[in-house]
C-alpha cells in the first residue's frame, strides 16, 4: 500500500453531517482499519487523527 500525505491543519469545521462515531484503529494484515456501521457503505468520510489520545475505549 502506498503512503499518502496527511493534512495536519489544527482546526476542522464540518457542516451538513449525518453524525459521527469514535473508533479505535485496529491492525488489518499489513495495514489498519476502522470499523463503521454498514448503513454508511458508499458514503464519503473524513478520518481525523487525535493527538495525545489517552482514553482506552
Amino acid at each position: 500500500m502506498k503512503k499518502i500525505k496527511i493534512d495536519t491543519k489544527s482546526k476542522l469545521v464540518l457542516e451538513n453531517i449525518d453524525g459521527f462515531v469514535k473508533r479505535k484503529v485496529t491492525k488489518f494484515g499489513n495495514s489498519a482499519k476502522v470499523d463503521c456501521p454498514k448503513e454508511h457503505l458508499g458514503k464519503g468520510v473524513f478520518l481525523v487523527f487525535i493527538k495525545n489520545e489517552t482514553n482506552k475505549d
